[in-house]
């Protein structure tokens, strides 16, 4: 690693350790540091950064991250932003799954129930955000409404991705009213030929993975098939990836609904991206090698796609981006995304976390910390956590 892509892991390993909140804070702290402080891109560039991850399927701020190391470093620079950001809360994950594998029998049950209760509070502080954002007028609410509905009667995988490619058929129809975006690219020293070449090792993962997890039947690459797919499939980024993990990983059996929605509650109260998730889950479920490697196996499985997105699509996309029928698909995605949240935020979060009226309260409590008095996600994490447990306790 050079000494370009050493400034650059350096830069974002201490964002990695105190960058709490969430995507869109996620942003925020980056424009300070890249943009305000270290004038490393202007503000045209920056905002051209972010329009790429709206249109891409993936994290949106490792997305941008990988972005302003390549545009530092090359491919060296995108690597080490990658894993700056992503490490400090992927140890910590993979550290809690291996608490609860080893201590979580000794635990009083439901100790963890204040967890689920935080998974709740915060993807509806994002069905509400998101939908506010995306679902401007008739066309996208009914569009979010039809997939909720279709997610929730339909629970495969296949229909989730399903209403994404809706979305984006349905989107067509906004292209009178979608505006193509503005201001200049960033520069990028990556040819189209490589471009095409990560575009096509995308592809052929997607396509071929799955095909060798059945022929080799490995436990190993079935584990790394769920997670890619995972990172390749949703858009929106962050608690969108709910869903579809917990139809990866729940539905087959590989573990149980308690303890995932436990580590993702646990999830919220970690610095840097939302996808180390994955860390956790890797190293406690059944399937695939566990622990550490585990571990790593699904954190660099779910990442990956983006990873090969971004160096794929940035030699494309500052022409792709400024035509109208693309902002009209992306409309289109965006709305079936809040659809895909709100049937989430229903089953399996509501309906296995909350039992009664206490729980509900806690739950308005959480949101209400989130949304209005504006409390770091981590705070929010430890109040409902003791809450939860409280609640628990006087119930029995």
């Amino acid at each position: 690693m050079g000494a370009g892509a050493w400034a650059v892991f350096r830069v974002f390993l201490r964002l990695g350790l105190t960058s709490f909140g969430g995507p869109i804070a996620h942003l925020g702290y980056f424009r300070d540091e890249f943009v305000a402080r270290r004038g490393w891109l202007s503000e045209s560039e920056y905002a051209e950064l972010i329009a790429l991850c709206q249109f891409l399927p993936g994290p949106a701020s490792s997305q941008v991250g990988m972005a302003i190391g390549l545009s530092r470093a090359g491919i060296r620079g995108a690597v080490a932003a990658w894993c700056g950001f992503t490490l400090p809360s992927a140890v910590l994950m993979i550290l809690f799954a291996l608490g609860l594998t080893r201590w979580g029998a000794a635990l009083p049950a439901d100790a963890l129930h204040g967890l689920k209760l935080v998974a709740v509070a915060v993807v509806a502080q994002a069905v509400w955000g998101m939908a506010r954002l995306f679902c401007i007028d008739s066309t996208r609410v009914l569009l979010a409404v039809a997939a909720a509905a279709m997610v929730l009667y339909w629970p495969q995988a296949w229909v989730q991705v399903g209403v994404i490619v809706l979305g984006a058929v349905v989107g067509l129809s906004l292209r009178r009213v979608a505006e193509p975006a503005e201001g200049s690219g960033l520069a990028i020293s990556l040819s189209t030929r490589m471009g095409l070449s990560m575009l096509a090792c995308f592809l052929a993962l997607l396509l071929l993975l799955p095909l060798a997890a059945q022929y080799f039947s490995s436990s190993n690459l079935r584990v790394f098939d769920a997670f890619y797919r995972s990172g390749a499939l949703v858009f929106g980024g962050g608690h969108v990836v709910l869903p579809l993990l917990q139809a990866e990983v729940v539905s087959p059996g590989w573990m149980d609904i308690n303890r995932f929605l436990s580590g993702y509650g646990a999830a919220q109260a970690m610095p840097g991206p939302l996808f180390t998730f994955a860390a956790f889950l890797g190293a406690a479920m059944s399937a695939g090698p566990g622990g550490w490697i585990g571990g790593l196996l699904g954190l660099l499985a779910i990442f990956l796609p983006s990873f090969l997105l971004v160096l794929g699509v940035l030699p494309f996309w500052s022409r792709l981006r400024r035509q109208r029928g693309v902002q009209a698909a992306l409309a289109g995605v965006n709305a079936a995304v809040v659809g895909l949240l709100l049937a989430a935020l229903y089953d399996p979060l509501w309906t296995t976390a909350v039992r009664d009226w206490r729980d509900a309260a806690w739950v308005v409590v959480g949101v209400a910390a989130l949304m209005w008095a504006k409390l770091p996600a981590w705070l929010v994490v430890l109040a409902l956590g003791l809450g939860g447990a409280v609640s628990v306790w006087f119930a029995g």
